[in-house]
This record gives C-alpha cells, sequence and structure tokens, in this order.
C-alpha cells in the first residue's frame, strides 16, 4: 500500500497518555497530566447551560466567532495589557488553543522556512510544524534556572526564519519571560522580518508579583504578533476547548481561512459564556493566581520535606523536580514509572520535553489538583521515601 503521512505515522504516543494509563492501571495519584481536577466557576457554567437551553443559539455561529465573545477578548486586551484591539478584524475564536497554533502554523509556514522553538516544548509544536514543512532550530533553557541565552538564541535566526514560537509562561518549565528577555527576542524577529506565534495560555496564572507581559505589547510588534489566549486555562474548564487569537488584520486573515477548514465553528454556548467570565471582576483573576500559588507552595513544601530538590516555578500549573539529592540512579522516565508502580504517585519526566540531549533527573508535577489529592500525594511520596532509605535495593 502507499505510504501515509511520515510526520503522523508512528509518532510516538503522547507522554501524557502513557503516564495517564500508568496511573489508571496502578491505581497511582496522577500529577501528570495539566488539569484542574475540579470544575471551573459555576455562574460561568450555569451561564452556558441556560443559554444552551433557553433558546440561545445551537447552529452554526458566525464563523470568527460570536461577537460578544471577540468583543469581550478584545476589551480583556485593553484591560489587562492596555492593547487596543478591534474585535471585527482582530479577533478570532477557535477550537481550543491547540487548534490556533494548528491554524497559525499552516497559514504562516511554508515547506523550507525555519521557525525557532524554545526547548523544553509543548508537545504539539514540532509535528504540527514539521506537517507544515518547516525545519526547526532549537534553542534550551535547562533547570534549574531555565535562563535563556541570547547568543544562542541570536544564532538560531537567519536568512530563512519565518518565526519564532514562543510559549510564554512556559510548559513544562514554569518559566515567565521577563521584560528584557522578551526585548531581545522582539529584536530578533523585527532584525530577520520574522512572525511571532505566541502561546500564552497561562497569562493569568504567575506568581509572587510576577507581571505576564505579552509580546505584541513591545516595540515592533504588534504587526508581527499573533497572541493565543485559553477559556480552558484562565478558567479551569479545559474540555471545552474554546481559544482565541488576537493579532493585525494581515495576519489574522490567512489564520481565519485555516479555521475556516479545519473547524470552522466553536460551540456557540460556552462562547458566551466564556465572554461573561472575561468580564468577572479582578478578585477572581486575583484569586485564580493566588489559589494555585499556595497550591504550588503546599507541594512544594511537602516534596522538599522528602529530599528532593525544587526548581523554582514562576507561573503554570507545573514544579519541577531535581531527584538528584536522593541519589536515584536512573533516568526520569524509569523515575516516573518506579514513582507509579512503587509510591503510587505519576509524574512526568521533563526529558520528553526535549528532543535530545536533555537533562535526566528531573521530573514534572503537576499542582492543580485538590488539596486533598495533593497531600495524599505527599504522604504516599515521603512513605516510599522512607522504605527506600531503609532498604535502597527495595
Amino acid at each position: 500500500m502507499k505510504s501515509t503521512n511520515p510526520v503522523y505515522t508512528g509518532l510516538e504516543t503522547s507522554i501524557f497518555e502513557v503516564m495517564s494509563r500508568l496511573a489508571k492501571e496502578n491505581g497511582a495519584i496522577n500529577l501528570g497530566q495539566g488539569f484542574p481536577d475540579v470544575d471551573g466557576p459555576e455562574d460561568i457554567r450555569r451561564f452556558a447551560a441556560e443559554d444552551i437551553l433557553s433558546g440561545g443559539r445551537n447552529q452554526y455561529p458566525p464563523m470568527m466567532g460570536v461577537p460578544e465573545l471577540r468583543s469581550a477578548v478584545a476589551e480583556a486586551n485593553k484591560r489587562f495589557y492596555d492593547l487596543d484591539v478591534d474585535w471585527r478584524t482582530e479577533v478570532l475564536v477557535t477550537s481550543g488553543a491547540t487548534e490556533a497554533l494548528s491554524d497559525c502554523m499552516a497559514a504562516l509556514i511554508e515547506p523550507g522556512d525555519e521557525v525557532v522553538l524554545i526547548e523544553p516544548l509543548y508537545d504539539c509544536y514540532l509535528p504540527l510544524l514539521r506537517r507544515a514543512g518547516a525545519t526547526p532550530k532549537f534553542v534550551r533553557v535547562t533547570p534549574p534556572d531555565w535562563r535563556l541565552d541570547r547568543e544562542a538564541l541570536a544564532a538560531a535566526f537567519g536568512p530563512k526564519t519565518k518565526a519564532i514560537v514562543l510559549n510564554n509562561p512556559m510548559n513544562p518549565a514554569a518559566k515567565v519571560f521577563d521584560r528584557e528577555e522578551l526585548a531581545t527576542i522582539a529584536e530578533l524577529v523585527v532584525a530577520h522580518d520574522a512572525y511571532a506565534i505566541c502561546d500564552e495560555v497561562y497569562e493569568h496564572i504567575v506568581f509572587d508579583g510576577r507581571e505576564h507581559i505579552p509580546l505584541i505589547t513591545l516595540p515592533g510588534m504588534r504587526e508581527r504578533t499573533i497572541r493565543i489566549g485559553s477559556a480552558g486555562k484562565t478558567f479551569s474548564l479545559t474540555g471545552w476547548k474554546v481559544g482565541y487569537v488576537t493579532a493585525a488584520p494581515n495576519l489574522l486573515d490567512p489564520v481565519t481561512k485555516a479555521h475556516q477548514y479545519t473547524t470552522f465553528t466553536t460551540p456557540p454556548g460556552l462562547q458566551k459564556a466564556v465572554a461573561y467570565g472575561l468580564g468577572k471582576d479582578d478578585d477572581y483573576y486575583e484569586s485564580l493566581a493566588g489559589d494555585l500559588q499556595a497550591k504550588r507552595d503546599r507541594l512544594a513544601e511537602g516534596v522538599a520535606g522528602t529530599g528532593l530538590g525544587i526548581v523554582p516555578c514562576a507561573g503554570t500549573y507545573f514544579l519541577t523536580v531535581d531527584t538528584g539529592p536522593l541519589g536515584l540512579d536512573a533516568a526520569d522516565t524509569a523515575i516516573c514509572e518506579t514513582l507509579t508502580f512503587e509510591a503510587g504517585v505519576t509524574a512526568v519526566p521533563v526529558s520528553a520535553f526535549y528532543q535530545s540531549d536533555a537533562p535526566r533527573n528531573f521530573i514534572r508535577l503537576c499542582f492543580s489538583k485538590r488539596d486533598t489529592m495533593i497531600d495524599e500525594a505527599l504522604e504516599r511520596l515521603a512513605r516510599w521515601v522512607e522504605r527506600r532509605g531503609e532498604d535502597p535495593d527495595a
């Protein structure tokens, strides 16, 4: 038979699926996959339910999204970042941020283009870019400091550079790029006449008084940047798959065409509920970050108490843990399997987010869980470390 597309044929199963399956099979607490274990605000969910049941639109909505949500996205850009956006020509609603990323890459990237990627990578970036025909140019940040090497970044740009994909706040590193780092990225994008595809789904989940700075707000970047947001992360409703794209009209137009022939629309009742949610007062956004920061601290304190090392976490749902202090003589993938089998706690190996020569002694834990689940995971982890101390060969 004729071959299928090699980008997807034989592509390995996502590490999230692999570890989640192991967790289920072994009755482990799953701190590997990044989603909350409680639903988002009841008023937003109720708004969606009432709209769907009370004669709200349940047929095809406008292809670019319902006006209520597109205008709410524009208003949020102004409210949080003082960014003036025309909702009619500069906002698109997609079925989740992953669809938005796919649309952007399909619309902007041509075979032979080079695209700069910062490792560790969220897992969908590379196959989407390869399917578009791009050559990836990797720049890495590594634990424990996640420092961006400016010389390495500059070396990744060249005459064939079409774009950079920037994940900020960054999954899985939990890094929040500061203004100086963003300025360096912006200067390189402008100098090489490139675009920036900015995955900012964790924009409202930053900690310790830090500020999320969208790249689109920096000098020279308004016409070159595509900014992607997600109701799933902002409202803890990951299953709804409602994303939104903000970009100048000349960039948004081809992305809209890709969307038109991908999903075409997103459920209108969910869109209208997200529009309502975006208008929630500052207390909501402050509590979102504050509650997750408290969970981060709860997990970090407990993990540190077992003797494992803690890597700084500036945002997102994820805590990176250094297994080195325990002297575990195994790679991170094997350690994650051991923790699942023996401790009953599932993590994800950080090496899975690099292409090669990855750091091998770091694992990732998700803390967007109920406190009772975090506490039970910590108790299991502590018991496992204690048993191992009594019998290192166990």
